[in-house]
């Protein structure tokens, strides 16, 4: 693929410089840019819907390993990072005058140069998208499965990969939906529910209380295992904060001019969705953890069973915010790929064929993935290291330092390093030890049980 430099753009835009242009390139693909109508609170419930997901729920989980001191630490930190790297996103977004940067794809390739920049940018995000959609699956699909136990508790018993299939089958239809404006309601929908079924976790936790000797005790194993346990604990708290991934396509969603720049209702909207995320991540997480000790699973909802009503609605707020969750990584997906078959083979790219059979592939590969390879908690790990620190911890840093060029040793600079070494570090850590960890899991799972 091929785009116009900056200063061609800007040679576009500068006989009107009064409001930003669409880019006559790959960006406007069968002569469609993206959809300017949006509104700031489409950024804070897509936002949401992006964030508070599946990891929320196996942050008790991952407090197992870290314990109370160092989980808390790491929690905060990690929503104040990823808070100020959305800051730096959003106000990158139109870094350039007359240009939007739709894509964080295009992004990095304005800062690190057409070619180097689809390396660095585009892998990192793509393992983000398609990681979380695989984890959706195995969310949807285990949640399903116990929302039928608690209220059908005389049915047959079928098997977890029939569920994850079920839940699978819905996305054949629904990725048929054209763009992101088109999943608005499926992902206000789920932002509702996530807010719901977090709500839902720590006040039944909560309501629970303590579970009979529990021990706040770090996890018996030994010691090497520990270890990878603990930085796949890290990746799992990083795998809560991935809307950096999808960051810039929902800003593409909103109208800019010079005197309503698009990075003002964005932010406005980021500051609540964070709002929203403290008021999810920290009640699970703290609760949780107090509430079962170091026996907590890696799904908290699964370890509560009273009032079963409750907890069965939970279940089902779940898949009703990991439908919209999906659909909402899985659209920019679908754009570039059709965008890139359209523009190798010359086709129309909004054809309906076209759209059918990549959609239902990509779904096809999901749906494998997630029932070949069912560990929840394994997998939050090992996305979260190998894609989502990257995406959300450190590449905004280094894009800011690159365009921005603070002055060295200021306070800019000083913040982007640490997010930067913080990030690599996670990356590494949790990476190695997810991998690790599935491979071990593995050796003694039955496939497709």
């Amino acid at each position: 693929m091929c785009f116009a430099s900056v200063a061609e753009r800007k040679k576009m835009v500068s006989s009107t410089p009064q409001q930003p242009k669409e880019i006559p390139s790959d960006e406007t693909w069968a002569g469609k840019g993206p959809s300017r109508q949006g509104k700031w609170w489409y950024s804070t419930f897509h936002s949401v819907t992006a964030m508070v997901g599946a990891g929320v729920l196996s942050l008790p989980y991952a407090m197992a390993y870290l314990g109370w001191g160092p989980g808390t630490l790491i929690l905060a930190l990690s929503w104040c990072i990823t808070l100020n790297t959305m800051w730096q996103m959003i106000q990158l977004h139109e870094i350039e005058p007359g240009v939007r940067f739709d894509r964080y794809y295009d992004l990095g390739r304005h800062a690190f140069g057409p070619t180097l920049g689809a390396w660095i940018v585009l892998p990192q995000q793509l393992i983000v998208q398609v990681g979380c959609d695989i984890v959706y699956m195995v969310t949807g699909g285990k949640c399903l499965k116990k929302f039928m136990e608690i209220a059908c508790s005389n049915c047959t018993p079928i098997r977890q990969s029939y569920w994850i299939c079920i839940f699978g089958g819905l996305h054949f239809f629904l990725s048929q939906l054209p763009d992101f404006n088109s999943v608005s309601g499926a992902s206000l929908a789920a932002a509702i529910m996530s807010l719901s079924y977090s709500t839902i976790a720590w006040v039944g936790s909560l309501s629970h209380g303590q579970v009979p000797n529990v021990s706040y005790a770090y996890k018996k194993t030994s010691s090497i295992d520990y270890m990878f346990r603990v930085f796949n604990a890290l990746g799992q708290v990083t795998f809560a904060y991935a809307g950096h991934a999808v960051v810039l396509e929902i800003q593409a969603t909103i109208p800019s001019t010079p005197e309503k720049p698009s990075k003002v209702p964005m932010w406005k909207g980021a500051v609540w969705a964070y709002f929203i995320n403290g008021i999810c991540y920290f009640p699970v997480a703290l609760i949780g953890y107090w509430a079962f000790g170091q026996d907590v699973t890696d799904n908290v909802l699964v370890a509560l069973q009273k009032p079963a009503w409750l907890i069965a609605s939970a279940n089902l707020m779940v898949v009703v915010h990991v439908i919209g969750s999906y659909q909402v990584y899985a659209m920019p997906v679908f754009d570039l790929v059709e965008r890139t078959i359209s523009k190798r083979y010359n086709i129309i790219s909004s054809g309906i064929v076209l759209r059918l059979i990549v959609r239902s592939a990509y779904v096809a590969f999901t749906l494998f993935i997630g029932v070949t390879f069912p560990f929840f908690g394994d997998l939050l790990g090992f996305f979260g290291g190998f894609g989502f620190a990257p995406t959300s911890y450190f590449l905004p840093s280094i894009i800011w330092l690159k365009l921005k060029k603070p002055q060295r040793f200021s306070r800019s600079w000083i913040i982007n390093w640490a997010c930067i070494v913080v990030g690599v570090f996670i990356m590494l850590a949790s990476t190695i030890s997810g991998l690790r960890n599935i491979i071990t899991d593995a050796s003694t799972y039955e496939f497709y049980s």
